[in-house]
């Protein structure tokens, strides 16, 4: 393929010492992943004719979760695998709420996947370094596992992340315990509503309100977990991040074959498609089968959470 613009860095030295726990061929998919991240950042910079935008700029990229901690799964059986997890830290809150460039990469990262230059998922996130510090100065336990375990492929010197604050088991327990009744709550709402317009024949709205709830259940269980969720309605960036918390959350999505994957695609695509686009379809037999599925979802979740929370 040809060869991706950097800024001026070793790929490979910057990570044959900090990902020595990896196997060689994971090391070079991480290599890519960056070589893109800084390729897409300089064709959007070139792109644009804001001095505020052309002075955006990375500050680091941290691998954290199951590759980071070197926990990592790949089941061929079931077809389940751990993604990469990266952190992209960005120098101002209006860079990491680019949109189209944020779309852009996770739209190159499909592309690269489906062309088996990346075999490993890809699941990026952004956010400033001053979102993030503010995060750690308030004990928040997600960013403080990534400021502890996190593996650094790229930084900026001279901007680092502050020493974390911890928050007090009192405190993380009751605001643990909101997000869940109010996370827990709304989700199964969604599913009644969805089985209601199913009910009533009305099966695109139903698939709409089903992937609020799917949403909702994911955002209950990383917020209950770690008080933070990504901004995201992406359902497939959710599970990720909420499985990697606990894998018994993989049950619910069955991945060993072709139409499990392509109804899970159905509901992925509800959010926008049943709202939006005349061609959106879906049939009785698949919503039915999506419905049974957040239910294992639902139970699943309220295991987890209320283990969490005796």
């Amino acid at each position: 393929m040809d060869t991706i613009p950097t800024e001026g860095f070793d790929v490979a030295l910057t990570l044959t010492d900090t990902l020595d726990h990896l196997p060689a061929s994971k090391r070079r998919e991480l290599a890519l992943v960056l070589e893109i991240i800084f390729a897409e950042v300089e064709q959007f910079r070139a792109a644009k004719q804001s001095a505020k935008r052309a002075n955006s700029q990375v500050f680091k990229v941290i691998l954290y979760g199951s590759y980071s901690r070197g926990d990592w799964v790949e089941d061929r059986l079931s077809g389940y695998r751990s993604d990469y997890d990266i952190l992209i830290v960005v120098n101002s809150e209006n860079f990491a709420q680019e949109q189209e460039l944020w779309l852009s990469l996770e739209e190159r990262f499909l592309q690269e996947q489906i062309a088996h230059r990346i075999e490993t998922p890809v699941i990026p996130i952004v956010h400033s370094l001053h979102d993030i510090n503010d995060q750690l100065s308030r004990g928040r336990p997600f960013f403080v596992d990534i400021a502890r375990d996190g593996k650094v492929l790229y930084e900026v010197k001279g901007h680092p992340l502050v020493q974390p604050k911890p928050l007090t088991k009192e405190e993380a327990k009751a605001e643990a315990q909101k997000n869940f009744e109010r996370w827990y709550s709304q989700a199964s709402q969604f599913l009644e509503t969805a089985e209601d317009q199913m009910s009533r024949g009305w099966l695109t709205m139903a698939a709409f309100n089903l992937h609020q709830s799917c949403e909702s259940y994911y955002h209950c269980i990383l917020l209950t977990f770690t008080l933070y969720s990504p901004k995201s309605h992406r359902i497939k960036v959710l599970r990720s991040k909420a499985e990697d918390l606990d894998k018994r959350l993989v049950e619910a999505w069955p991945r060993d074959n072709r139409i499990a994957r392509r109804r899970f695609e159905l509901l992925s695509r509800a959010y926008v498609e049943a709202r939006y686009s005349p061609n959106y379809e879906i049939s009785a037999e698949d919503l039915a089968w999506l419905v049974e599925r957040v239910k294992v979802l639902q139970e699943v979740v309220s295991v987890i959470c209320r283990e969490r929370l005796p």
